[in-house]
């Protein structure tokens, strides 16, 4: 055959293609023999294609392997990586148990699963008691069944003993809100509750819950206790509505009452006043006159030692002056038995000058 090995003439089995096992960079294409035992045919596809997919798989599995070591790296860090808002604040756990410091706001890292955190918030809180009418209703002091709903405020304090001394936080504020609430509404009568005294009622349940909240140990500061409101049970609420517009009514007629004797009292004041006024007032004049007098006596008295004739005639006329000068007087003439003959009236003699010389 032409394609034979000219330096081996024996070999009859080489392929015509010749023999690749030379060749550093092929590979030996495989040949198949026909039972004749002279003719070679050309390598086999499959087995071609089969070799080249198993190489592609191996490939592939590398690739695989490294893709999911890739999107483990970046879950990781992106579960190790949080953030904490401004109105939050944190504790970091390692293996469950809370770590020393409170974590506040940022961005933080944590290694893992290793590490976790919690979170609570920084803002003011509020526990609701009462919204179920079946819920608020309490006894109180005087017998009276009231239905009361409030609101507790608080802030937490200590992260750590809020999430880890109790397990449930928020029913154990509503519990101890609602017995505290129930304790001091037990010991008063409904009319404190209803309007008279809402503030020191709130005031000693605030005592009471932040008293007992410290003793378990839940870390908050109970801030103020709102009373949202306060009402008899729907089954009486007509008659009570009744007994509260009789006492209102009861109340406005004293009202009116007290406004009248006040007005009617402040008269009378202002009378007395006026009338111990005008007798202090005269009381200084006539004391005032009396000093006058005797002052007057004493100097007259003083002069009449001295000179008796001219103190006595003067006396005379002041006591002629002090007569004459009020009117209406009617002076008589007694002359001749005691029967008066003639009359003089001063009144017309002052007003008419000229009357006396016509008569």
């Amino acid at each position: 055959m032409p394609w034979n090995n000219q330096n081996d003439s024996g070999n009859n089995n080489e392929s015509p293609w010749g023999n690749y096992d030379d060749h550093k960079n092929h590979r030996r294409w495989p040949s198949r023999r026909h039972n004749s035992g002279s003719k070679s045919i050309p390598p086999d596809i499959s087995q071609i294609l089969r070799q080249r997919q198993k190489q592609l798989k191996q490939f592939g599995s590398k690739r695989i392997f490294l893709l999911v070591i890739f999107i483990i790296t970046i879950f990781w860090v992106f579960q190790s990586f949080y953030v904490i808002q401004q109105n939050e604040q944190a504790i970091e756990l390692r293996f469950g148990k809370p770590k020393e410091g409170i974590v506040t706001e940022g961005l933080h890292f944590r290694f893992w699963p290793i590490d976790t955190y919690r979170k609570v918030p920084r803002t003011e809180q509020t526990a609701t008691i009462g919204i179920r009418e079946q819920d608020g209703l309490m006894l109180s002091g005087d017998q009276n069944i009231v239905h009361v709903n409030f609101s507790v405020y608080y802030y937490i304090i200590d992260p750590t003993a809020y999430l880890f001394n109790v397990n449930d936080q928020e029913g154990t504020i509503q519990q101890v809100a609602e017995s505290a609430m129930r304790e001091v509404v037990g010991r008063r009568p409904a009319d404190d509750i209803y309007r008279d005294q809402r503030e020191i009622v709130a005031s000693e349940v605030l005592s009471i819950i932040q008293s007992t909240l410290n003793k378990y140990g839940l870390g908050i500061d109970v801030t103020r206790i709102s009373i949202t409101e306060a009402a008899p049970p729907h089954e009486v609420a007509e008659a009570f509505n009744s007994v509260q517009q009789a006492e209102q009514e009861r109340n406005r007629a004293i009202e009116q009452g007290n406004q009248e004797r006040a007005q009617k009292r402040g008269i009378a004041n202002g009378e007395a006043s006026r009338i111990r006024e005008a007798a202090a007032a005269y009381k200084a004049r006539i004391v005032e006159e009396a000093h006058g007098e005797a002052q007057r006596f004493s100097s007259v008295a003083k002069e009449a030692r001295a000179a008796p004739e001219i103190t006595r005639f003067r006396l005379y006329l002041e006591a002629i002056e002090e007569m004459l000068s009020s009117p209406d007087k009617i002076i008589l003439d007694k002359s001749g038995g005691g029967t008066p003959v003639s009359h003089l009236l001063l009144n017309e003699i002052m007003r008419n000058p000229n009357s006396v010389k016509e008569n």
